[in-house]
């Protein structure tokens, strides 16, 4: 049996968490396991399945600027104890290149980076991002995205077009998600929204989801629609400003605010529309799976990649226009129409779970096969 040691911060409820468990709910766990090398410290949401599916979770100091050293120093330290990997797959952006920099001085011989994103956030993070792009390509053997324009992003032209870069889709198990009435009504009622029109929201609540315009073009769309309802799926540290701003537009009795949840699947069945303005993604997962519950998705132009558009139910609106206009747009398609249908779009598309497991799998064994020639 392989392991593959994941690294990156938690193993919470998010789009790369999802799509992590996503694969290892699906992969051939008698010839691959999948460990994580953590920097959060608190237990986190999928810890016992992970336990439960034969995985384990490791704990070292987070990165910070104010005293790197000691998450240089854990990490070496793991390494050291732990020579049974020889395999990792580091989630963590243009900071992968220092994990993956010390697991070379460890004499590690497969070194993944994965590209999650396609833009660094703003300020001195960002900038540090930035800065650290050309050690990463010297660091990873291997390069992974989960779109053409996360490619681009990390790893630059050049990489990208050569066809260094596998592109493994932020797959999904697509049956899960497929339209049911049935469930709509059940969980339409559990959230009091029976009659209302359900302007749909999943993502962890900070400023790159950017909550804040969301509530502006969802003030608008209620203007216009009194049965309007905000169903936000998810939590986070701007809760605390979200919920500020929902008193401040007087939205306090058409928001609801679900937390996180282990079945986005159920909820995405209530909502009529998906509306998701991110500042910058990768892919956007929940575009995906919004698409496999045959909603009608708006989301950011140039911010978010034309590949979400796997069904061709998204529609790209720019940030620059204002909350009026997304309301408009958004407004356009009240009307009913079919939810059924995109499974097979989807799949073809290559964002089918089980297909996409096969192909990880795939790599694994054959870099691991390489290096013990």
């Amino acid at each position: 049996m392989i392991r593959i040691l994941h690294i990156l911060h938690s193993m919470n409820r998010g789009g790369t968490e999802a799509m992590l468990m996503n694969l290892y709910r699906h992969i051939d766990r008698e010839r691959i396991q999948f460990d994580f090398l953590l920097t959060d410290p608190a237990p986190c949401a999928y810890e016992s399945e992970i336990a439960a599916l034969g995985g384990r979770v490791y704990r070292i100091p987070r990165l910070t600027r104010g005293n790197p050293l000691r998450y240089m120093r854990a990490a070496d330290a793991f390494f050291k104890a732990h020579p049974e990997y020889r395999i990792v797959h580091s989630h963590t952006s243009s900071k992968s290149a220092i994990p993956l920099w010390i697991a070379r001085r460890n004499g590690i011989p497969v070194r993944i980076c994965h590209s999650h994103n396609n833009r660094s956030e703003s300020g001195i993070n960002g900038l540090i991002r930035d800065a650290l792009k050309p050690a990463l390509r010297h660091t990873a053997t291997d390069f992974f995205a989960c779109s053409t324009e996360a490619s681009l992003w990390l790893y630059g032209k050049k990489k990208s077009r050569a066809g260094e870069v596998h592109i493994i889709k932020n797959a999904i198990p697509i049956a899960d998600y497929l339209y049911d009435e049935t469930t709509r009504k059940e969980t339409r009622s559990k959230l009091g929204v029976e009659k209302a029109f359900v302007v749909g929201h999943v993502g962890r609540f900070f400023h790159q989801k950017n909550h804040l315009f969301l509530l502006d073009v969802f003030s608008e769309i209620r203007r216009r629609r009194p049965d309007a309802r905000l169903l936000l799926v998810g939590d986070g540290a701007l809760r605390p400003q979200i919920e500020r701003r929902i008193a401040e537009l007087g939205l306090a009795d058409a928001v609801v605010l679900t937390g996180v949840v282990s079945d986005v699947h159920r909820y995405m069945q209530a909502m009529d529309v998906f509306v998701f303005p991110s500042h910058y993604e990768g892919l956007g997962m929940v575009l995906v799976e919004a698409q496999a519950a045959g909603l009608r998705c708006f989301t950011s132009a140039g911010s978010v990649p034309e590949e979400a558009n796997v069904a061709g139910l998204v529609e790209y609106i720019p940030l620059s226009e204002s909350p009026a206009v997304w309301a408009e747009r958004v407004l356009r398609h009240t009307g009913p129409h079919p939810r059924t249908g995109t499974l097979e779009k989807i799949r073809a598309k290559g964002y089918d779970i089980a297909e996409a497991a096969r192909r990880l799998e795939a790599f694994y064994l054959r870099r691991a096969a390489e290096i013990t020639r």
